[in-house]
């Protein structure tokens, strides 16, 4: 058990997220086509708060997550690494007549993470701002803190121009690594863009549903998603599993009931704190009641 995990768990960490979009909306129209692109609300968004949503196809299916800030005078886009070229891309392309531009400000940003069930103590010594809501923000002297968390631990984001405040061992902080960060996401059951949600997953199969605002109105994709809601289902959806193994099986693992196929795994990490390995997968819907038991590579699995 690495230290940087043991702080996930039990404290606070520090997390390097500099890697992560950062894209800066600007125009007066800049609201207005957000609202339009995104699953969720954005027009009502205050100065200090945000929200998490999806862009999706016409057919409704997820082509990106984001984590969208509010600020006076522009919306800040919070993204995985691997979207950071692609999320402007999949706004602009809806770009008509507004007045919008688009900076992806990622290179000349920092971002570190704070997390872990001691972080807000760990912001409060440090003499920062603790925003209690999820995405809610606050300037701390020049950087801002956001209330977000990748790990699905309680945590913080603070990010600015550099330099960057000191969250270090310095502080009792330990830094936390990226396999420390993906063995508490999985454990914690926060599925994760290209791993966990693809470019074939429908809103209602990811299980993220405070991604999607139901009284918004029109957006690309909603005509599906609305569809969905009315009949009521998916034919499967992502689930948390506990697997009676000490060695975690590779994405793409069929979850096999009576044996026959009713899934496949995503992502799993032995966890050295639950003694099993945690993971998640997509599972038919009629087997993905919790406490149910299939199998995974020879191994009992339990959906958690």
């Amino acid at each position: 058990m690495s230290e940087g995990y043991r702080a996930l768990r039990h404290g606070a960490a520090s997390l390097d997220l500099s890697a992560r979009g950062r894209i800066r909306v600007t125009g007066r129209d800049r609201a207005r086509l957000l609202h339009n692109v995104t699953s969720n609300e954005v027009k009502k968004l205050a100065p200090g708060s945000g929200c998490y949503a999806f862009l999706l196809t016409p057919q409704g299916r997820i082509q990106a997550d984001l984590n969208l800030l509010c600020f006076s005078d522009h919306f800040l886009i919070d993204t995985e690494p691997e979207l950071r070229k692609e999320v402007p891309q999949l706004i602009l392309k809806y770009k008509v007549a507004d007045q919008v531009e688009l900076e992806d400000i990622t290179g000349r940003t920092f971002a570190i993470g704070l997390e872990g069930p001691g972080a807000a103590a760990a912001l409060t010594a440090a003499g920062a701002p603790v925003p209690a809501e999820p995405y809610a923000h606050q300037p701390w002297d020049k950087w801002i803190v956001a209330n977000l968390s990748v790990s699905g631990d309680p945590g913080f984001q603070v990010f600015g121009d550099g330099p960057a405040p000191a969250l270090s061992s310095e502080t009792g902080i330990s830094a936390a690594s990226e396999a420390d960060v993906r063995q508490v996401r999985i454990e914690n059951g926060r599925p994760r863009f290209g791993e966990d949600i693809r470019e074939t997953t429908l809103p209602q199969e990811s299980g993220q549903m405070h991604a999607v605002n139901f009284q918004k109105g029109c957006y690309i994709g909603q005509e599906i998603v609305e569809r969905i809601r009315a009949r009521g289902h998916v034919n499967k959806k992502l689930v948390r599993l506990a697997i009676d193994s000490a060695e975690a099986p590779p994405p793409g693992t069929p979850l096999v009931v009576d044996g026959k196929e009713a899934g496949e795994i995503t992502s799993a990490v032995y966890s050295p704190e639950l003694g099993h390995v945690a993971a998640l997968g997509y599972l038919r819907v009629a087997y993905a009641e919790p406490g149910k038991v299939l199998h995974a590579g020879g191994f009992a699995a339990k959906v958690v």
